[in-house]
Parts: structure tokens; sequence; C-alpha cells
């Protein structure tokens, strides 16, 4: 059963894994054709970039596709001086439903690296997904996922792949579930049964569980055939001449 509800969370986990896929690429790809009319986009948008008002930067908007309207705003500021002048992305946001509201935004810094991202993914007005970068890299995603406004799923990474998860299954504000991840993949899931803040039974995955297994045996094999013929060296290193090296020659006087 253990290993049952494992597999269900992992597969629950590569469905998340696809529809977050866009915290790390250009989310304005992935927009699919509506039939709301364009004509009736609101006049605010809700812009997110903090660039009204500021003629030192450049904004650039254009349609993706489906579009008929622009709905991605791309923000550029100009760095530095003489020849290490340059410009640069600092923000871009994007309508992704077509409904004339910006509801993902992403902020970079001046080498053009992603540092933060928020976004309102079922669209009801309210951010619910916080994703922060570390050299441009994937590092923290904390998400909204019953619209209450506090974050009860933590997703940490490290050099991009997911490392652990917290949950808050019983959106009581403190985790009671935590995920370990090795390459990407779940190795063993902690659970808070008493509600206690603190884990009170590991599952592990059993084929996880398997393998880690059969690399400690092939290890402690190795080791062993190691040692053996470490020892018949040392044997063979320190025993008397045999039958087969011949009769000694005679000393010369």
């Amino acid at each position: 059963m253990r290993a049952l509800a494992i597999a269900s969370i992992a597969s629950a986990l590569v469905a998340l894994a696809v529809a977050c896929g866009s915290a790390n690429t250009d989310v304005a790809t992935t927009t699919k054709p509506t039939t709301k009319d364009p004509n009736n986009w609101p006049a605010d948008d809700r812009s997110m970039c903090d660039w009204k008002n500021k003629p030192e930067l450049e904004v650039n908007e254009t349609a993706g596709p489906g579009a008929l309207k622009p709905n991605v705003r791309r923000v550029y500021k100009t760095f530095g001086e003489g020849e290490s002048r340059h410009k640069s992305l600092i923000c871009r946001e994007i309508d992704t439903n077509l409904d004339g509201i910006k509801d993902v935004v992403r902020t970079f810094n001046a080498k053009g690296e992603a540092v933060h991202e928020e976004a309102d993914t079922n669209y009801d007005g309210k951010i619910d997904s916080w994703i922060s970068f570390i050299n441009g890299r994937l590092a923290e995603e904390d998400l909204d996922t019953n619209g209450d406004g506090k974050i009860d799923v933590w997703k940490y990474y490290i050099d991009g792949v997911l490392s652990r998860v917290k949950r808050d299954t019983h959106f009581t504000g403190k985790p009671d579930v935590w995920e370990i991840y090795n390459k990407g993949h779940l190795e063993r899931m902690g659970v808070d049964t008493q509600h206690t803040g603190h884990v009170d039974r590991w599952d592990r995955d059993q084929e996880v569980q398997r393998r880690a297994e059969e690399e400690d045996n092939k290890a402690r094999e190795k080791m062993q055939q190691a040692q053996a013929a470490a020892a018949a060296a040392a044997a063979d290193a320190g025993a008397p001449p045999t039958a087969d090296a011949g009769p000694s020659k005679p000393k010369r006087k």
C-alpha cells in the first residue's frame, strides 16, 4: 500500500512538473487560441512590470501564438558605460489565456538571468505561484493550491533538479508531508501522522530501495574481492620457494 501511495504521488508530481514546465520557457510559446474578443479587453491589463513613467526603460509589446492583439510585454534597461554598455531584458509579462489581463511576470538581472517569477495559474486574479532562480536556474517553487493566499507546497531544486518537497496537505500553515528526491526521482516520503510538525513515518520507494541494496551489495563484493586479492598477494610475497623452482646452486668458495 505504501509503495502504491508513493507511486501515485510520483505520477501526480510528473503531471505537476509538466504543468509547471513553463517556468523555464517563454510562456507565450504555449499559448492557445481563445474565442474571447480582444476588442473587449479591459483598458487596464494589470501590468506587473514596473515600467510606467520611466523613460529610461524601453518597452516592447508583441502578440504570441493565437493572439490578435499584443499579449507579451518586455521591458529593457541599459546597463554599464562605454564598451560595457548594453541593453538587457529586465522584465517580461504575459497574458497566457488571452483575456487582456497579464497573469505571468518574470524579472531578470543585468546579465539577463531569470531572478523571480509570479503567476496566476488558475486565472482567478490572485497570484498562486512564486518561483525563485539562482544564477538563472530554478531554485525554489512555492504554490498556493487551494486559493487561500497561503503557500502550501514548497519545492526546492539543486542545479535546476528537484531535490525535496514540503506539502501542507491539511492547509494548516505547516508542512505535514516531506518528499526527498534523488536525481529528480522520488526516493522516500516522510509523513506527520500525529500533526506534531515532525516526521513520524518514512515510506521508501521499493524500486529505489532495491537499486540501493543492489549497489550496496556490489560495493561490498568488490571490497571483499579486493581484500582477498591483497591477502593472497601478501601470502605469496612471504612464501618459501616451491619445488618447481629447482635446486639452489652451491656458493663458490
